[in-house]
């Protein structure tokens, strides 16, 4: 009889233990709950809160699960999405693989590195980045941190600049800074991949004969520095086509090293962080008669081979 009974309660117990471990705590919830595994949390708290949320029955039976199969220090910080219809062993393999909620992010070619901090809601940490965070779609997680971000987007870049790239830009006695400067402009200034190889054709050329390079694009950005006085980068302005032409006709003569109207050269840095595109037109510059060029409101590039045809070109379509 003793030994009947010894026999039946190891039985409910490993029934109970069965039971606790691999049936979820629900079965027909439809229900789904954000769940945050905190960076240095252990697999008491995170068990705990499991309880707390309705997530599993008990706490210890998840916390003795995972010291079982040896993973309780295999669980990865991040916000997760649960259900109550998931039993523990499928909770703990989601946290040991750190399938974390993602969300697709796409940072287009030509923002700031300000204008990437808006749109991410994060500080971006690290001196350098502009011009070298490739524009791209990347999937994050929720809490993303701006490490991972700018190394994510560092890597991506030095992937896109490829061995042949970087021989074609020693071969032509260039630095990638200079080559990417030089994009950053282009990427602001036009925008089909024609225009882009004329546009980095004139730039070049007047670098060679110390002609200013006058571009537009450039006091666009200090004046965007100005908008933030609190911040060392600028932030996303929000004029129209007028008013921003306006403001640059009358801001020429700012003094900054970025400002290519008053000193000849590239300007100190990038001024944005421009796609493969613009890149590979500030390589390869396509050889023309033009020296000058404009953008109309539309978009269209009108292109003249002397000052007097630029002139003419600024007054019928910037009027």
């Amino acid at each position: 009889m003793k030994k009947y009974l010894i026999s039946i309660i190891i039985i409910l117990i490993v029934a109970v233990s069965f039971w606790l471990v691999f049936l979820p705590r629900e079965f027909f919830s439809e229900k789904e709950v954000q769940f945050s595994v905190k960076k240095g949390e252990g697999s008491k708290d995170i068990a705990q809160n499991l309880e707390n949320e309705g997530l599993i029955w008990w706490s210890l039976i998840f916390r003795l699960q995972v010291l079982a199969v040896g993973v309780s220090e295999k669980l990865q910080a991040g916000e997760y999405l649960l259900s109550p219809l998931m039993n523990i062993p499928e909770i703990t393999e989601k946290f040991v693989k750190g399938e974390t909620i993602k969300v697709n992010i796409t940072i287009p070619e030509g923002f700031t590195v300000r204008q990437i901090e808006e749109r991410l809601g994060l500080k971006l940490p690290g001196k350098s980045l502009e011009g070298f965070l490739f524009p791209d779609t990347y999937q994050f997680s929720l809490n993303v941190s701006g490490e991972e971000v700018v190394k994510r987007m560092r890597d991506n870049f030095e992937k896109k600049i490829t061995p042949e790239l970087r021989e074609e830009i020693e071969r032509q006695e260039k630095s990638i800074f200079e080559i990417v400067t030089m994009a950053s402009l282009i990427e602001k200034e036009v925008g089909t991949p024609e225009d882009k190889k004329l546009v980095s054709g004139i730039l070049w050329k007047r670098l060679e004969i110390n002609m200013p390079l006058q571009v537009d694009a450039t006091i666009a950005y200090i004046l965007e520095f100005e908008e933030d006085k609190s911040s060392s980068l600028p932030v996303a302005g929000a004029r129209d086509f007028d008013e921003m032409r306006r403001e640059i006709t009358l801001r020429k003569d700012i003094d900054s090293p970025y400002n290519t109207y008053k000193y000849p050269g590239l300007p100190l840095g990038p001024i944005s962080n421009p796609g493969l595109e613009s890149i590979k037109a500030a390589i390869y510059p396509e050889d023309s008669d033009y020296w000058y060029y404009l953008s109309t409101p539309e978009g269209e590039t009108i292109f003249s081979k002397t000052l007097e045809e630029h002139n003419t070109a600024k007054a019928e379509y910037l009027k």
